[in-house]
């Protein structure tokens, strides 16, 4: 098991293979989504994050999950397409995965594990939310209940000092 954020490769929704080293340096908000939650519509307050500061050094991961009430049943091809035209969702999207359980993801293991829940470190819902500092750092995670737009400050105060005050 890794203990670097940076170890672990994903696969984006295209089917490509890439590393989250990827993301050095980048301050990092990773995602568990949904199509169809009642939590779908903060896609568009995490496009709007990742439009805000993405200039900056900041980017949205996106991780589609169908573990919670068969909320994500698509394929690929349809998750990239519902999210483009309902959302205009750019930020990197990857392929689903499972964030909890056995077959859990490597990534998912190690960030429930940096930043645990209240009583277990499972994820208890679909957009549970990873804020990760420019060091690979798992700084906080935020219940689904937390929209987006709550999250700028804290994302704000990660960023590197030379670019807040451009």
């Amino acid at each position: 098991m890794s203990d670097a954020l940076y170890d672990f490769e994903v696969e984006t929704l295209a089917g490509e293979r890439t590393s989250m080293n990827a993301y050095r340096g980048k301050v990092l908000l990773i995602v568990n989504v949904a199509s169809n939650c009642g939590f779908t519509p903060q896609y568009a307050g995490l496009q709007h994050l990742h439009d805000t500061l993405c200039d900056q050094g900041f980017t949205v991961l996106g991780f589609p999950c169908n573990q919670f009430g068969g909320q994500e049943p698509g394929t690929k091809e349809e998750i990239g397409a519902f999210c483009k035209k309902n959302y205009g969702v750019t930020f990197p999207m990857h392929a689903k995965v499972n964030v909890n359980g056995r077959d859990a993801h490597p990534l998912y293991r190690f960030l429930r594990r940096e930043q645990g829940g209240i009583i277990t470190s499972a994820i208890k819902w679909n957009f549970t939310k990873f804020l990760v500092d420019s060091e690979g750092k798992v700084v906080k995670r935020f219940g689904p209940q937390t929209k987006p737009a709550a999250l700028l400050d804290s994302a704000r105060e990660l960023l590197p000092a030379v670019i807040q005050s451009a």
